[in-house]
């Protein structure tokens, strides 16, 4: 059976499926709060959770960290992984949350296969290390102790592709190492946050000496309904990205995401604008951008640069900024900590990001100050609240996520007006939708009147179109250098123009 006849059968199963799923027969239900309906597709809890982490950190260390190599054969000899020290990972946790990151996730495996705990499944691990910093150190083990230490949220990449195991793209592969090895990996802690597949689906490797080329189908091969049971059983708001289907690759590794970005799109499609999604899709499927911090590889690498602040905020604008989650790589040295200019660059950026956008960083103190709660604000239309039901423009700024404002019924446009006593230096609108109810603004505008009466329109070039779990708008339309003089304003005006359905804000920020 070809792959074209699977996805087609696929197609009708789902088609099949949809009427007992998503389109029952209903029921008038009593809603004496006139809560709003759903706008489906809906997240599941734990995508809600993971969108809430936003941004954090990638960490690519392993055997290609002494090879050079970023993909590894998977013939390397396990002695020549031999750290120069002992490998610290809570340096790293602290590094990157100096950053205004909430968590981060180790590679623990790559396709080379070397595994950076003592699995069961294979020798090809830290069991047979170059030396005792190898042997002596289970990094999954001691990275989830660093991350629940410090509070931050935790999780591992592992590479469904393994190029040294004799058992790939055999039957055996998936119940004796694979899942084996995710099984291990989730019981270092039940509250991990994702667990990282990436995309890989085989080719040339080692194979115990076979060699050749293999490759799968990883939908099927990997057996991700059975997978995603068995993680969950065990750590139940663990993401599975990737190959896992929870959440999506945003289409490229530069750190940007569409100014439109939907979190849906059709299950398994091929042809779906990844930066973007699908205002059509029926399958919740947010967005991660993963991008790189440094010049060089996703491994560390002699003589490489990391990126300015500047341009790390901008990433940070053009993922988290445009309803994605960001994973930034910082990749360890060879003494396995992070070198000295990244964690340097680290707390750069998190001094920046708690100055303009009020990103909390630990040991900061003097945030970002934000408008919208100095400001008075109007709106044109407000939800009847029923018995008890509260949907006003306080919602917009009482820091609460559970609850928002909104419009009624069939109403899909709005305007809120932010108006100061006197005019304030304004440089960035923050917007969040409640997503639990569905992602529904699909266009808006932004004007401001320095006096009061005169009206001019911000970003006229950004398409204003979704917002979703956040949407960061720099006010003068650039990412790029958007911090500036910003605008003196004493009234500030966003005009919904268009939703999927009511209208509904959770939170309202001015920078």
């Amino acid at each position: 059976m070809t792959k074209n006849q699977l996805m087609r059968i696929r197609t009708l199963l789902f088609g099949l499926m949809m009427p007992m799923v998503g389109f029952a027969q209903t029921y008038d239900l009593p809603n004496p709060d006139n809560v709003p309906a759903p706008c489906h597709p809906v997240p599941h809890k734990r995508q809600i959770l993971w969108n809430e982490t936003e941004f954090y950190a990638f960490f690519h260390y392993g055997m290609n960290t002494f090879t050079g190599l970023e993909w590894g054969f998977g013939n390397e000899d396990e002695k020549t992984y031999a750290p120069l020290g002992k490998p610290d990972p809570e340096q790293w946790v602290t590094s990157v949350k100096a950053a205004g990151m909430r968590g981060g996730i180790a590679v623990v495996k790559h396709h080379d296969g070397f595994c950076l705990w003592p699995t069961a499944t294979t020798e090809h691990s830290i069991k047979n290390s170059g030396n005792e910093y190898g042997r002596t150190t289970n990094i999954p083990e001691l990275f989830a102790q660093a991350s629940t230490k410090h509070n931050m949220k935790y999780g591992f990449y592992i590479s469904p592709w393994d190029r040294n195991s004799a058992h790939y793209g055999k039957d055996t592969y998936v119940t004796e190492v694979f899942l084996k090895q995710c099984e291990e990996l989730a019981e270092y802690g039940s509250d991990q946050f994702e667990m990282w597949f990436d995309g890989a689906r085989g080719g040339d490797g080692y194979y115990g000496g076979e060699g050749g080329s293999r490759n799968i189908d990883a939908e099927i091969y990997y057996d991700v309904p059975n997978l995603r049971a068995r993680v969950h059983r065990i750590a139940p708001n663990c993401i599975m990205w990737g190959v896992g289907g929870e959440a999506r690759w945003i289409g490229n590794e530069s750190g940007y995401a569409g100014e439109s970005n939907w979190a849906m799109t059709d299950y398994l499609s091929e042809t779906v604008v990844r930066e973007e999604g699908d205002i059509n899709g029926w399958f919740w499927n947010p967005g991660e951008s993963d991008a790189k911090a440094t010049s060089g590889g996703w491994f560390w690498h002699q003589g490489e640069w990391i990126h300015s602040a500047e341009r790390l905020f901008q990433m940070y604008l053009e993922t988290v900024g445009r309803n994605a989650t960001l994973i930034l790589n910082c990749p360890p040295d060879q003494y396995g900590v992070l070198p000295e200019h990244t964690v340097n660059r680290l707390v750069e950026l998190g001094q920046m990001l708690h100055q303009r956008l009020a990103v909390p960083v630990e040991g900061l103190n003097a945030p970002a100050t934000d408008l919208a709660k100095t400001a008075t604000i109007t709106v044109d239309d407000t939800r009847d609240g029923g018995t008890n039901g509260n949907y006003g423009k306080d919602n917009l700024t009482d820091g609460n996520k559970e609850t928002y404002w909104g419009t009624n019924d069939g109403d899909l446009d709005a305007t809120i007006t932010l108006t100061w006593e006197t005019p304030q230096t304004i440089r960035y609108l923050v917007m969040q939708e409640p997503i639990k109810l569905g992602q529904r603004i699909k266009d808006f505008k932004i004007e401001y009147s320095e006096d009061g009466s005169t009206w001019t329109e911000l970003c006229p070039n950004m398409q204003t179109t979704t917002v979703g779990y956040k949407r960061i708008i720099p006010l003068n339309g650039s990412t790029s250098s958007s911090y500036g003089n910003g605008y003196s304003a004493k009234q500030l005006r966003i005009t919904i123009l268009d939703s999927r359905a009511c209208p509904l804000l959770s939170n309202l920020n001015v920078y």
